[in-house]
């Protein structure tokens, strides 16, 4: 755990290796990695966290005050106690949050994976209204049903990441935490859609970057994260086959590889660029 003045920040850590920062999405905690982590087998320092509001993690912004810099301040804090530079990965809104973090540019990393991201403001600012509206209408629906007091509203955006059934078929100890933490998440996509995600600042992403996506996944996720991986400069993208959101507990042996093969090509790059000239 860390102490920060603005709220604990969960940490904890693995293994030994290359530094990697695991940053899970919403509604769950670092646990989340662990069967992508099992497949690992302790060949990297693996750390995890909690978004706000989630795990030990404490929440940090209000209604009012959304700003996706919060969630980056606290993973920011995370990389600076892992020390030294790291690879950054996240999944769903972690994914987007650690985005946020390559653009500011405050912290050392050595690469970068987004595991498919919310990220619907790129498909506004790609002109692609359909996919647009295909989340507005999903996170509209369910923020209007959880207001009118519908307290498992929430399985309405995990199917529509999912596929119909995908709530109803999570233990009832996932279930209810998800219902638990809905409030967090309703910031959560305050915090999308106020993150002003344009081609032009995607061109400033200056470090190996992954953009990987499941291909049973909703059609305006794919298509959002395929366009993340078109405007990121020199981005690598992945399609997990038959995966859709969830990837990282249903297809952790694809995930972890494809994240692995990343890591290994950013360190060759990293010691390339060390190595003296002869």
């Amino acid at each position: 755990m860390i102490e920060d003045p603005r709220g604990r920040i969960d940490y904890d850590e693995a293994g030994a290796g290359p530094t990697v920062v695991l940053v899970p999405g919403s509604c769950s905690t670092g646990a989340a990695w662990r069967p992508v982590m099992a497949q690992w087998k302790n060949n990297y320092r693996v750390v995890t966290t909690s978004l706000l509001g989630y795990g030990g993690t404490q929440e940090r912004r209000s209604v009012a005050d959304t700003d996706i810099a919060h969630e980056a301040e606290a993973l920011e804090a995370v990389i600076r106690r892992a020390g030294g530079p790291v690879h950054l990965v996240g999944h769903s809104f972690g994914g987007l949050s650690a985005l946020a973090v390559a653009l500011r540019g405050r912290v050392p990393l050595l690469s970068l994976t987004i595991a498919e991201a919310p990220a619907p403001e790129i498909l506004r600012h790609m002109d692609e209204p359909r996919h647009y509206r295909a989340f507005r209408t999903m996170s509209e629906a369910y923020i209007s049903a959880y207001q009118a007091g519908d307290h498992t509203a929430i399985d309405q955006m995990i199917d529509f990441y999912g596929g119909a059934g995908t709530f109803a078929g999570w233990p009832q100890r996932v279930r209810d935490y998800a219902a638990q933490t809905t409030p967090a998440n309703l910031l959560d996509w305050s915090s999308a859609y106020g993150f002003e995600l344009t081609p032009g600042l995607l061109t400033t992403v200056g470090i190996p970057t992954l953009v990987l996506w499941g291909e049973a996944s909703h059609p305006a996720a794919k298509r959002a994260n395929e366009l993340l991986g078109q405007c990121i400069p020199d981005a690598a993208v992945a399609t997990i086959a038959g995966a859709s959101h969830f990837m990282i507990l249903t297809h952790a042996s694809e995930v972890a590889d494809v994240i692995a093969r990343h890591v290994a090509r950013a360190e060759d790059d990293a010691l390339a660029e060390a190595a003296p000239a002869i």
